[in-house]
């Protein structure tokens, strides 16, 4: 088979499915692994998919954001053991951020009944998870978006001056080496650019499938925040690890 015909077959593919393992690819095209592996290579250079551990991925678009329900269902494990390890990082009497992100969210599920620690957040659904938990928490005014049960905007920005934070605990969307950390949301990444810069340490929670994804706003660069993940490419974490500090849990 041709290249070029090898080629659209990947990404006819990958037009059907959300992301195919490299035996698949093997199979539909009667090609070696290591063929395959150098198409999508070349593809993913391309700006066509996106590489992952077994496989390639569809790119999505620079504004496509899942609502909650959807980030709740999706990679739930992976989220949990990312969740567990960053919750280890706060120690007691910590003032910390915890964003709206879902992964944050399952942050809450390994504090302790009230922990000796604060925290300030944008999200409805932490509040009411810190609030079972006993936990001394405030959450900053704004304009409530609907789909995350985020609050965003100025005024939202603006009363996150009034906190300093020894940690803030980040979701983003996209990992890129690059082009950093990225999100749908330019009034999201408001929120976030502000959490960092008022926190001593910055953490962004990310399971695998964000490495490599651009989304429409710009967070920050690599290098001003520690990468928790559940998994990683040996390539791509040696790539990440002359940028920032990257902590992989499995």
């Amino acid at each position: 088979m041709l290249t070029v015909e090898r080629h659209n077959k990947i990404l006819e593919q990958l037009k059907v499915k959300d992301a195919v393992t490299i035996q698949e690819l093997v199979e539909l095209t009667a090609s070696s692994e290591s063929t395959i592996r150098r198409d999508l290579l070349v593809l993913e250079e391309a700006k066509h998919l996106k590489r992952i551990h077994g496989g390639a991925a569809r790119l999505r678009g620079m504004l496509a954001e899942p609502n909650l329900q959807e980030k709740t269902e999706k990679n739930r494990e992976e989220k949990l053991a990312i969740a567990k390890v960053a919750a280890s990082f706060v120690h007691p009497g910590d003032c910390i951020f915890l964003d709206a992100g879902t992964t944050t969210l399952a942050m809450i599920e390994f504090f302790q009944e009230g922990q000796n620690m604060v925290v300030v957040t944008n999200g409805f659904a932490q509040i009411d998870a810190l609030i079972k938990k006993g936990i001394r928490s405030y959450i900053i005014g704004g304009l409530v978006k609907p789909t995350t049960g985020a609050v965003i905007g100025s005024s939202a920005v603006q009363s996150m001056e009034q906190y300093r934070f020894d940690k803030c605990f980040l979701g983003v969307n996209g990992i890129h080496p690059t082009f950093g950390y990225t999100t749908p949301d330019t009034e999201e990444s408001s929120i976030k650019q502000q959490a960092l810069r008022l926190a001593k340490q910055g953490y962004v929670l990310a399971d695998h499938t964000k490495f490599n994804e651009i989304s429409f706003a710009k967070i920050a660069e690599l290098d001003e925040a520690t990468i928790i993940t559940d998994e990683l490419d040996t390539a791509l974490e040696a790539e990440l690890m002359k940028i920032t500090n990257v902590k992989v849990v499995k």
